[in-house]
């Protein structure tokens, strides 16, 4: 896909891959700015109903503006592939931050609060992350914080819907209820953090 121009989106080069997807960093050529686009798995873009689900959790994820989580600007679509249009993030996780050394105490504190505020901006919306782990941290240069990828953040009204069949988050970060395959609630984005 490298090099490749979807609607109006140039692929620069692929970022990573994980369960929920694959992300590339893209220049938007209409607004002339870098993006990070999550390209959807095909068995969620295939069901009209995942889709229907995702679009409207993508929605909800849009409406959060704060300086600690990703910005989600829009959901597309072209040739029958789902993908979401967000906020690129240059920096690291802090996944690799942590492998790369031990953080200093204010480090860990600073990143600690700016983690929680996300968090409570999110919770105070009503979103529930459900897939709060090292890799969905990023860190920037400036020693900044983003809690990245809401693909699997979901409204609390709707948390006890099945809307995506079967467990979802990351095994080592589930809380109880999560590994129960029960719903997930502000405290289980608590436990995981």
């Amino acid at each position: 896909m490298i090099e490749e121009t979807i609607l109006h989106y140039k692929i620069l080069e692929k970022l990573g891959e994980g369960g929920m997807g694959v992300v590339y960093k893209a220049e938007d050529l209409d607004l002339k700015r870098i993006v990070a686009l999550k390209f959807l798995p095909a068995n969620i873009s295939s069901s009209s109903e995942e889709t229907a689900v995702l679009k409207h959790e993508a929605q909800a994820a849009a409406m959060l503006n704060h300086q600690n989580i990703c910005t989600v600007y829009a959901i597309e679509e072209e040739k029958d592939e789902k993908f979401i249009s967000m906020e690129y993030m240059d920096g690291i996780t802090l996944r690799k931050k942590v492998a790369d050394g031990p953080l200093s105490v204010e480090e860990a504190i600073s990143y600690a609060i700016q983690i929680g505020e996300a968090l409570s901006e999110a919770h105070k919306n009503g979103m529930i992350h459900r897939d709060i782990k090292t890799e969905n941290i990023m860190i920037n240069a400036k020693n900044r914080i983003k809690v990245m990828d809401f693909g699997l953040a979901v409204l609390r009204e709707r948390a006890h819907e099945s809307d995506l069949k079967g467990t979802f988050g990351t095994l080592a970060y589930l809380s109880p209820e999560q590994t129960l395959n029960q719903p997930a609630n502000f405290t289980s984005d608590i436990w995981s953090y």
